[in-house]
């Protein structure tokens, strides 16, 4: 990707809505329209609608392109099928995470991927260079657009639309809506029951319309990345280059049940064999604040006054209305959850309990 700034398909309508903007991941993306905290409770309570057409997309087509990429990406695609999505990693030799993705098995000569959108062309780089005669790895960044719709009434926005709801937790349909097709998945970043939907790029405009009427009608409202941001901290969900990196395994980020550890091979299986084995240096843990303050990433935790750790993410939780974090903390500081520890936020020690996330019961099965 270059340096310029990309545009996704629906900036006139965020334009409209008030939004204001933030650039991400090399997008300028709505950050919010009525505010943070009211788009993260809308989707708690009813409905939020959210434009994540930044994400990337890439095809894996060809004879044997199942079986390509269960041995390359670290899930286990036998586990699944056809009409069904996973949740996999793409790794580097020593183990450290390229990306993190949505792996949507369409044929056994065909798999879908969707790739956070700064690593898209280093996930196809990865696939590329590995990939076998006959297997074609394409960058279609720009064929879909994507709108997730997340919350407790989200059935109804779709179902208002004549769109399907019905589908077990990572399975997908495809419909179409006004004649435009579209691919509906019972999946989300939120921790809510809801759906990502992939209309063309050049079509997402007749979707969106659509789905903020049902949504505005159901009591919700457009959510910008500052919400989505707030939610999945909420649910403990990583963030790659936060709680993944090329530095940061899936083992320390308790990402482990997203590896297919009996399979034979994918990208990284040694490293991660072995970190396995020997037990990470260090651990992702939630914090939860004891005291009133704001948890920011990158900041130093200490139990008394050693160090221990450091936050990854860290935010204001509207559900819980105190601070909360991500941190990665040494597995020989001997950390217990329910442990008090502290956190340095700019000079302040602020106490912290440690917890195993997610902070709010998800509602996503």
């Amino acid at each position: 990707m270059s340096n310029e700034l990309q545009h996704g398909p629906l900036e006139d309508r965020h334009r409209e809505l008030g939004a204001n903007f933030a650039e991400f991941s090399g997008w300028l993306m709505p950050l919010s329209y009525a505010g943070t905290v009211s788009e993260h409770n809308a989707t708690r309570n009813a409905v939020g609608l959210f434009d994540v057409s930044h994400l990337g997309k890439v095809s894996v087509r060809g004879a044997g392109a199942v079986r390509f990429v269960n041995a390359a990406l670290t899930n286990d695609l036998t586990r699944i099928g056809p009409g069904k999505a996973q949740y996999t990693l793409c790794c580097n030799e020593s183990g450290g995470v390229i990306d993190d993705l949505i792996a949507y098995y369409i044929g056994d000569d065909e798999i879908f991927l969707v790739p956070n959108a700064a690593n898209t062309d280093a996930v196809v780089a990865a696939l590329q260079a590995a990939a076998p005669a006959g297997v074609t790895i394409t960058n279609e960044h720009r064929s879909y657009a994507v709108l997730a719709v997340q919350g407790p009434r989200s059935p109804e926005v779709l179902e208002e639309l004549g769109l399907p709801t019905r589908m077990d937790y990572m399975a997908y349909a495809d419909a179409s809506f006004s004649g435009v097709p579209v691919r509906v998945c019972r999946s989300g970043y939120t921790g809510e029951h809801g759906y990502e939907l992939m209309p063309p790029w050049e079509s997402a405009n007749v979707l969106f319309d659509a789905l903020l009427t049902a949504v505005t009608a159901a009591g919700g409202q457009p959510a910008g990345l500052g919400a989505r941001d707030t939610l999945r901290t909420e649910m403990g969900y990583p963030l790659h280059g936060h709680e993944l990196s090329a530095e940061i395994s899936p083992v320390q980020a308790r990402c482990g049940w997203a590896i297919g550890w009996t399979k034979e091979t994918f990208f990284g299986r040694d490293a991660l064999v072995a970190e396995k084995a020997a037990g990470p240096r260090r651990l992702l843990r939630g914090l939860r604040a004891v005291d009133r303050g704001v948890l920011r990433p990158g900041l130093a935790v200490f139990d008394g006054d050693t160090k221990i750790g450091v936050t990854t993410s860290g935010t204001f939780s509207p559900t819980l209305k105190t601070g909360i974090a991500l941190a990665l903390i040494d597995t020989d500081a001997g950390v217990e959850d329910g442990q008090h520890v502290t956190v340095d936020v700019r000079g302040r020690a602020l106490e912290c309990e440690v917890v195993r996330p997610p902070f709010v019961e998800p509602k996503t099965r």
